[in-house]
């Protein structure tokens, strides 16, 4: 299979018609090998226009959800970004193309071994793959510019806000099923604000069902 042409055409058709004009991200699409982050029977079928199951109740976000997300988030050189469910790797190393550092949390050692695997493959040095619990967020290396939440989420735990650097901004869906919204929250000084940007559905990311101690 001609994996640059599948990727052109992903770009092409599945990209740029979803208001996709940030050229990073488009940029990062086109490069990243998708199909090194799939399971090698998947490989074929890596740049389908829907996420695709990596084992473990986990997926590679589909392509155009993940960059209306990170074209949201506004990434700049010198971010530190935080992952939260990074899987296999593949959203923490298209981000890594746009920030300075990216911090990739993952509950999950098979798929944190897979990740770290890949990145080293692709001499991808500046993304730390870190375990943990996902809804508990890692403040160790907090406060972070961006935070990107690999799945959708019910709702967002208020402590995310607390590990956002002053201007920092979260990205995820909110919602399960066919109603989930682009979100995107920012921290100014004491406040955090969120708005929907888009509606857009992913599979719902484990640890973030539905709990009544999340808020916002």
């Amino acid at each position: 299979m001609d994996y640059a042409t599948a990727r052109h055409n992903m770009v092409e058709s599945q990209i740029k018609p979803n208001r996709v004009t940030d050229t990073l991200v488009m940029d990062a699409l086109a490069q990243l090998p998708r199909e090194q982050f799939v399971p090698k029977a998947m490989q074929g079928i890596a740049y389908i226009d829907e996420a695709i199951d990596i084992g473990g109740g986990r997926h590679l976000m589909e392509a155009w959800v993940l960059a209306r997300l990170l074209q949201a988030a506004e990434v700049q050189p010198d971010d530190v970004a935080l992952v939260v469910g990074c899987g296999s790797g593949y959203e923490a190393a298209v981000l890594s193309t746009m920030a300075s550092t990216v911090v990739a949390l993952e509950s999950d050692d098979g798929l944190a071994k897979q990740a770290n695997e890949v990145l080293a493959e692709l001499s991808i040095d500046t993304v730390a793959v870190v375990g943990g619990g996902l809804a508990r967020g890692y403040a160790r290396q907090a406060p972070y510019d961006v935070i990107f939440i690999n799945g959708a989420v019910s709702a967002i735990p208020e402590r995310f806000g607390d590990q956002l650097a002053e201007g920092g901004r979260l990205v995820c869906i909110v919602g399960q099923g066919a109603f989930g919204k682009g979100t995107l929250m920012t921290r100014y000084g004491d406040v955090v604000t969120s708005r929907t940007f888009f509606d857009g559905s992913t599979p719902t990311l484990p640890g973030f069902e539905t709990d009544s101690a999340f808020s916002f």
